[in-house]
C-alpha cells in the first residue's frame, strides 16, 4: 500500500494536552507519515504545533476547522496558514439541517459561501460525515441530497466507520464519490453508535475493500479514533502497523 497514513489529533487529544510535543514525537516515531489538527492545547500556538510538526517531518494533511465566515474569518485562515495546511474540513454542522430538503438548501448555500473563500485563499474544502448524514430523506440518503446543491469543487472526507452505522456499505460511497472523497477517516469496531472503538484490524470494518475502492483518488488515509477502551497510543500504533501491513 503506497497511499500515506496520517492521525487526526482529535484521537489524541488528552495526552496533547498534557505533554504536545511528546506526543507528537511519538506519533511520529510510530511511522505516521502526516497529521490532521482539529484545533490546540491553549498553551500552543498555530506557530509553534507547526514547529514541532516540521522537527518530527510530519506533513499537515488537513484541518478540522470552523468555516471561513463570520467575524472570525481572517483568524481562521491565519491559522490555517500558519499550520501550512492545504485542505480545511468542516467537521460537523447541525444535524437539524440535514431533516429536510429545505434546509439541506439552507446548508448548500452555507458551504458553497465557505468554499469560495477557501478557494480564494488557497485552501481546498471537504465536508466530514457522521451517521446522521446518511439518513433517508424521501428515500434518498441526505449528503447526496445535499451534493445536488452544492459547488462542484466542494470535496468530501469521508468517515467510513459511520457510514458503516449509518447501515450502508462504506466501500460503496467511497467508490461512488470517487475523486470528490480524497481523505478517508479510517477507524474500527462494532460500528455501533456507543461501542468503543478499537485498533484498525480488530473490529467489523471491512478495511482492505474499504482501502481498494478508493484507488487512485485517495490521497491520505487518516486513522481517527474518536474513543477507545484500550489504550489509546497503543491503539494507534496497532492501528498504523496494520494498515501498513496490507
Amino acid at each position: 500500500m503506497t497511499t500515506p497514513i496520517g492521525l487526526q489529533l482529535y484521537s489524541v487529544r488528552e495526552y496533547l494536552d498534557k505533554e504536545f510535543s511528546g506526543t507528537i514525537e511519538r506519533i511520529a516515531r510510530m511511522g505516521y507519515a502526516g497529521v490532521e489538527t482539529a484545533g490546540f492545547p491553549e498553551s500552543i500556538t498555530p506557530i509553534q504545533a507547526k514547529t514541532i510538526f516540521d522537527q518530527h517531518g510530519l506533513a499537515v494533511t488537513s484541518s478540522h476547522s470552523p468555516l471561513p465566515l463570520g467575524e472570525d474569518k481572517n483568524k481562521i485562515l491565519d491559522s490555517l496558514a500558519a499550520i501550512g495546511c492545504p485542505h480545511l474540513v468542516s467537521p460537523w454542522m447541525d444535524p437539524d439541517y440535514y431533516s429536510s430538503l429545505e434546509k439541506i438548501k439552507i446548508l448548500a448555500e452555507i458551504f458553497n459561501e465557505a468554499y469560495h473563500v477557501a478557494d480564494d485563499n488557497g485552501l481546498r474544502f471537504s465536508i466530514h460525515n457522521h451517521a446522521f448524514e446518511f439518513a433517508l430523506i424521501e428515500d434518498k440518503p441526505a449528503m447526496y441530497t445535499l451534493m445536488d446543491y452544492l459547488d462542484p469543487g466542494i470535496n468530501f472526507q469521508l468517515d467510513t466507520y459511520w457510514i458503516k452505522v449509518a447501515g450502508i456499505d462504506p466501500s460503496e460511497v467511497v467508490s461512488h464519490l470517487g475523486e470528490r472523497a480524497p481523505l478517508l477517516h479510517i477507524k474500527d469496531g462494532p460500528a455501533t453508535i456507543d461501542g468503543d472503538m478499537t485498533a484498525v484490524g480488530e473490529g467489523v470494518m471491512e478495511i482492505p475493500a474499504i482501502i481498494n475502492s478508493g484507488e487512485p483518488y485517495t490521497e491520505w488515509l487518516i486513522v481517527e479514533l474518536d474513543r477507545c477502551a484500550t489504550d489509546m497510543l497503543v491503539a494507534i500504533e496497532k492501528s498504523y502497523k496494520y494498515l501498513t501491513s496490507l
